[in-house]
């Protein structure tokens, strides 16, 4: 990922400070938020008989959407999405995924980043540059959530 279009991502998600060290965490945290979502939207395709999980089987609340549309209008000048679809690794699921499902990884992706980058002022309004603690407490919200 370019850690310069990062960086500036979250400079204007959240007034942030972010730097190399941090994409690791991050790409840990996406990805293992997908997976989360995606083990949902697998149960749902199968208890709706379909061998392929569609976009609707994803469950995305009311805030993730906000924070989807409002990426959208963020990557219109950072063109993020190619860069998040480098970032996202699937797991391996029993269900295949939707063309339209695939399509609209990216943006679910950037939904999450910037509910992270909120999370991290939300905790601490003062924060600059989150550290270790920052990371573990916002992980720890986004698990009682997804």
């Amino acid at each position: 990922m370019s850690v310069a279009r990062f960086e500036r991502f979250f400079r204007l998600a959240a007034s942030l400070d972010v730097d190399k060290s941090d994409i690791k965490r991050y790409q840990d945290f996406v990805n293992q938020k997908i997976y989360d979502l995606m083990l949902i939207a697998q149960g749902t395709a199968k208890a709706n008989g379909r061998d392929i999980i569609l976009p609707r089987d994803i469950p995305v609340t009311k805030g993730l959407q906000e924070s989807v549309h409002a990426f959208r209008e963020l990557d219109q000048e950072l063109d993020l999405a190619p860069l998040l679809e480098q970032v996202l690794i699937l797991p391996p699921l029993d269900r295949g995924l939707a063309e339209e499902t695939l399509d609209g990884l990216p943006q679910l992706v950037g939904g999450l980043s910037l509910a992270l980058a909120r999370t991290f002022k939300i905790i601490d309004p003062a924060l600059k540059n989150p550290n270790t603690q920052a990371w573990e407490q916002a992980f720890e919200i986004f698990n009682l959530l997804l």
